[in-house]
């Protein structure tokens, strides 16, 4: 994956199982792309797929210890060629990940691209500096988006 030329890159990526790659190899991959090249990824068929597989081990991400206690419901809503949402429910120290808005009320709604939607699931991207540039727009509980991060395990690339 050189990434010398978009059309080469995009075939590389289609080509990979995302579900054998580690979570470490992912961080590698993102933290090699440039955003522009991250936004001409995550196009039709292959982002369906990288977006089913973070969301899809979200739940094994999960860290139940650090989240005793706590009950939230956080909406992720990722914008590109088409927004996609997707849920993490928390309860009980259990993780539950959907597709799709529910009619519950979240705790908090987190509104990225998908460049950065990318960078911050992969531990690329700092989220502080990604909410005080807008790149990452929050609404509802604040406090609880600003902690999520310790509540799953993020690659380190």
């Amino acid at each position: 994956m050189d990434g010398t030329s978009s059309g080469s890159l995009t075939d590389d990526l289609s080509a990979l199982d995302f579900a054998a790659v580690a979570p470490e190899e992912f961080a590698r991959i993102v933290r090699g792309l440039s955003a522009k090249q991250l936004a001409e990824v995550m196009r039709g068929e292959l982002r369906t797929r990288i977006l089913g597989e973070v969301f899809g081990r979200m739940r094994q991400q999960f860290r139940p210890e650090a989240a005793a206690g706590l009950t939230a419901l956080i909406r992720w809503k990722i914008t590109g060629e088409s927004d996609a949402v997707y849920e993490t429910a928390i309860a009980d120290g259990a993780c539950e990940v959907t597709a799709g808005r529910s009619d519950a009320e979240p705790r908090t709604t987190l509104v990225m691209a998908d460049a950065e939607f990318l960078k911050l699931v992969s531990g690329n991207g700092n989220p502080v500096t990604m909410f005080m540039t807008r790149k990452l727009k929050v609404a509802g509980d604040v406090g609880l988006a600003s902690g999520l991060t310790r509540y799953f395990d993020i690659p380190k690339a």
